[in-house]
C-alpha cells in the first residue's frame, strides 16, 4: 500500500487521474501539507483536488470518488424558488452583486451553521488563500442583498471554462439557492458544462446535483480547464435570474 505524501513548498500533487488513492482506508485523501503554499491551490484545482480540513489538522487535500457535480441545465428551480426570484427581480431594494465584497461572502460561509456539514472547515488560512486567488481573478463571489443587508450568497473558483462551487450560506429562506440559480444561469450562457460540487449532500441533490465517477469528472475537468478562459466574463446582475422564470 502506498503512503499519503506530505507536500513541501515545491512539491507537486499526485495526479488522481493516473494514480489510485494512496491509502484505501481513507478514500479520496490525496496528500497532506503543513499549510497552503503560494500557487498550490490553483495547481490542486487543475488536478481536481481541493483542501478540506479543520483548524486542528494539517491541510488535507481530497479528490473523492464519486464526485458531486451540477450540470447547469439540470438545476432544479422549484415554485418556491421561482417566487423568491420573482420578488428579488421586482424589488428595487434587492440586488444580486458579483465580486463586490468577496471577503464578506467567504466570512459568512465560514460562520453559518449548516445541516449537512460543519462550517468550521473554512479556516482563516482557507479564507486568506481564496482571497488571494480572488485578487488574481480566479475566485468569485455572488451575494444576494436585501435592503442593503447581505442575506445569502456563494463563492466559487473558475479556471478555463471549469467552475468549482465552494460554499453557500443563507440568512433568509432561498437566499443561497438564488445565488446558485444565478451561477447556473450564467454557466448556461457561458457554455460551462458542469459545476463541481465536490461532496454529496441532500441539499445539493435537491437542487439537481448528481454524483459521477471520479474518472469521468477528471476527464471532463481536463477538457474544460484547457478551453477559453471565462474569468473576464464575471459581470452580471439579478436580471440573469429571469432565465428561470
Amino acid at each position: 500500500m502506498s503512503q499519503i505524501c506530505w507536500l513541501g513548498p515545491q512539491d507537486s500533487f499526485p495526479n488522481p487521474l493516473l494514480s489510485p488513492d494512496p491509502d484505501q482506508s481513507v478514500p479520496g485523501l490525496i496528500a497532506v501539507s503543513e499549510c497552503i503554499y503560494p500557487n498550490q491551490l490553483l495547481q490542486a484545482y487543475k488536478l481536481g483536488i481541493f483542501p478540506w480540513y479543520s483548524d486542528e489538522q494539517p491541510v488535507l487535500w481530497w479528490s473523492p470518488d464519486p464526485r458531486m457535480v451540477l450540470k447547469p441545465n439540470d438545476f432544479h428551480c422549484s415554485e418556491s424558488l421561482q417566487k423568491s426570484i420573482r420578488h428579488l427581480c421586482q424589488d428595487s431594494q434587492s440586488e444580486l452583486v458579483v465580486n463586490e465584497d468577496f471577503g464578506a461572502v467567504i466570512r459568512a460561509c465560514a460562520t453559518s451553521a449548516r445541516k449537512d456539514q460543519d462550517g468550521t472547515w473554512i479556516t482563516h488560512e482557507i479564507m486568506d488563500a481564496y482571497s488571494t486567488i480572488h485578487e488574481q481573478g480566479y475566485a468569485h463571489s455572488i451575494a444576494v442583498i436585501e435592503n442593503g443587508a447581505l442575506i445569502g450568497g456563494l463563492y466559487c473558483v473558475a479556471i478555463g471554462s471549469m467552475v468549482y462551487g465552494e460554499s453557500m450560506f443563507s440568512r433568509k429562506p432561498n437566499a443561497s439557492k438564488i445565488a446558485l440559480a444565478a451561477l447556473s444561469a450564467w454557466c448556461i450562457q457561458n457554455h460551462v458544462a458542469m459545476i463541481d460540487c465536490q461532496q454529496e449532500t441532500s441539499h445539493l441533490r435537491s437542487m439537481g446535483a448528481k454524483p459521477i465517477p471520479r474518472h469521468d469528472f477528471l476527464q471532463q475537468l481536463q477538457a474544460s480547464i484547457n478551453q477559453s478562459n471565462i474569468v473576464k466574463s464575471w459581470k452580471f446582475d439579478k436580471q440573469i435570474l429571469t432565465h428561470w422564470l
